[in-house]
C-alpha cells in the first residue's frame, strides 16, 4: 500500500507562530500557495482515498489537491488540544510558569487544560490503523491523508522502524511524505518513508 502524508497549507495563525490545535482557521491564498500545489500536483499520483482531518485548513488542502474527490473525514486526525497556549506563540507564552514547565518536559506534559503528547500520539495512531485496515478491506492501494504536522510526526514516529524520535518528522506546511507499507501495519514495520 502506498500512503502520501500531507500536512495542511499555511494559515494566519501558523504564520504567527501560534499553538494552533482546534481554533478552525482557512488557508492562506497567494503565489506561495500556487506554487506549492503546482508542485504537488507534479508529483502526487491519483489516489483511490482522499482521507482529511475535519479541520477547514486540511480539507481546503486537500480539495486544491485532489478537486473534487470524495474526502473521508476522519476525527482522529485532529490537532492536538493546546488548551490554555491555543492561538499563542512564544512571546505571549514565554513568561508563563506553566509554559516553562512544557519546556522543561521536553513536550511531554500535558499542555495545561488540553492532551498530553502521549494521548495525542495514541488517539492519532489509533485512527491510523483503523483507516489503514478499513482501505486494505476496500483493497485501495493508495491513498492520501491530508492531516496536521503533530499528526504526521506522531504516525511516522510510530511506523518507522528506525525508531526516530516524534521531533524528527516535524514537517513545515505543504510538507508530504510518501510511505509504503507491507499488508500488516504494525509498529516499526515500515522500512519505506520519505518526504517528497
Amino acid at each position: 500500500m502506498e500512503l502520501y502524508l500531507i500536512r495542511h497549507w499555511k494559515t494566519k495563525g501558523n504564520l504567527e507562530k501560534r499553538y494552533i490545535g482546534t481554533t478552525d482557521e482557512s488557508i492562506l491564498s497567494g503565489s506561495e500557495r500556487d506554487l506549492w500545489e503546482k508542485r504537488l500536483h507534479r508529483i502526487l499520483p491519483d489516489v483511490r482515498c482522499v482521507a482529511v482531518s475535519p479541520m477547514k485548513r486540511c480539507r481546503e488542502s486537500a480539495e486544491l489537491l485532489f478537486p473534487g474527490k470524495k474526502q473521508e473525514v476522519c476525527d482522529a486526525f485532529r490537532e492536538c488540544d493546546f488548551g490554555q497556549f491555543e492561538n499563542r506563540n512564544y512571546e505571549e507564552l514565554k513568561n508563563r510558569p506553566e509554559y516553562q514547565r512544557w519546556i522543561d518536559s521536553g513536550g511531554m506534559e500535558a499542555f495545561p487544560g488540553g492532551e498530553s503528547r502521549e494521548r495525542f500520539a495514541g488517539r492519532c495512531v489509533e485512527g491510523f490503523v483503523q483507516k489503514v485496515t478499513e482501505l486494505q478491506e476496500r483493497k485501495i492501494e493508495r491513498a492520501a491523508f491530508v492531516v496536521h504536522g503533530g499528526t504526521i510526526m506522531a504516525i511516522l514516529e510510530w511506523l518507522d522502524h528506525k525508531q526516530r524520535p516524534f521531533y524528527h518528522w516535524q514537517a513545515e506546511n505543504g510538507a508530504a511524505f510518501y510511505v509504503r507499507t507491507e499488508r500488516e501495519i504494525l509498529r516499526g514495520t515500515c522500512k519505506e518513508i520519505r518526504k517528497l
